[in-house]
């Protein structure tokens, strides 16, 4: 379809005999292929039977005027652009038909500057319509390719959760070789755990629809269970609980604050309670402010002692790291009887 409007066809609506024939013989010239009808029913049976690229309809007809006819023609499916050809002293009737999906209009008279600009409103028109169905395949594409880009980051989720499960698991292999109180058990039993918390992650991320953030309270329920599970399996174990207001953080946060809640829990289970004494350790989620929330994690122990840290200070280094990524830092509340650790992070 060249500018000059080669190959268009056009239907033509108008009961004008006369100027029905000026419009044909005219653009016709100019490369159309012209059908004329001579009422809104006649247009809307062509139209039906035939394919049209745009179409030119007359305000005053018998029975059925213009702006009657016009939603019939928009209600066929894919119907044309319609250029709207009404009188001088019909600007009123124009604004109708443009609200009413009409494409454009033109003025009509018998002069040969009707015809010039009736072919340049078909142009215009035409291009429009080329230019919107080129808009639309291109949000098409987009579309598809963000889905395409989701679909793979979900299966590269869901790929790396099984490959963390699947080093857990041999890792629980390892444990059943070793002594109860070696250790190298005890460390692999840290390291099982840390790796739970970063699987949680990837657990909720490939089973989301949203991958670029993470429900911090949902992942957080979640990896307390899993806690629970590994940490306090027997009679008279710490009771871990969680309660968490409702916050959405991205997923580097996501595992940043997992690993946090991960080693102090840990450290809680070891060092605040005697075995088989029990006690709570409670980890407490909270928005401060729009723009922040804090994280705590609590026991009733007997708290730091001398402040030294207990065990390797592997936990520590850990958690001083998380903070650094998170641009935050852990502090310890001195008025709190045990250990009250709480974290302030931006959302």
């Amino acid at each position: 379809m060249s500018a000059a409007g080669n190959g268009v066809r056009l239907l033509y609506i108008d009961d004008d005999r006369g100027l029905s024939r000026l419009v044909e013989k005219e653009l016709t010239r100019h490369g159309y292929d012209v059908t004329c009808a001579l009422d809104g029913d006649a247009g809307l049976e062509r139209l039906r039977d035939g394919a049209f690229d745009v179409i030119a309809l007359d305000h005053y007809m018998p029975t059925r005027d213009g702006l009657d006819v016009l939603p019939d023609i928009l209600a066929v499916p894919a119907a044309p652009p319609v250029v709207y050809v009404t009188g001088a002293q019909d600007g009123r009737i124009a604004v109708a038909a443009l609200r009413a999906g009409a494409a454009d209009y033109v003025i009509k008279d018998v002069s040969e500057d009707f015809t010039a600009l009736l072919r340049a409103a078909l142009e215009d028109a035409l291009e429009r319509r080329r230019l919107s169905r080129a808009n639309e395949e291109a949000q098409e594409e987009v579309r598809l390719a963000r889905d395409r880009a989701e679909a793979m980051l979900r299966e590269v989720n869901h790929r790396v959760g099984n490959s963390l499960q699947l080093v857990s698991s041999f890792i629980s292999l390892q444990l059943r070789q070793m002594k109860k109180d070696d250790a190298g058990r005890l460390a692999l039993q840290d390291a099982q755990v840390r790796i739970e918390a970063v699987a949680q992650v990837h657990r909720r991320l490939y089973t989301s629809a949203d991958m670029a953030s993470v429900a911090l309270d949902e992942y957080l329920e979640g990896l307390v269970d899993e806690l629970v599970q590994s940490l306090c399996p027997e009679e008279g174990a710490p009771c871990i609980t969680l309660k968490a207001e409702p916050l959405r953080v991205d997923t580097d946060q996501a595992v940043s604050l997992g690993v946090v809640v991960t080693e102090l829990v840990t450290n809680a289970v070891k060092y605040a309670y005697l075995p088989g004494n029990g006690g709570d350790i409670r980890v407490l989620l909270e928005r401060q402010d729009e723009a922040r929330a804090v994280l705590t994690v609590e026991d009733d122990g007997p708290g730091m002692g001398d402040g030294k840290p207990k065990g390797t200070g592997l936990g520590g280094k850990i958690i001083s790291a998380m903070a650094h990524g998170l641009k935050s830092r852990l502090e310890i509340d001195p008025e709190h009887t045990g250990v009250r650790a709480r974290m302030v992070f931006d959302l």
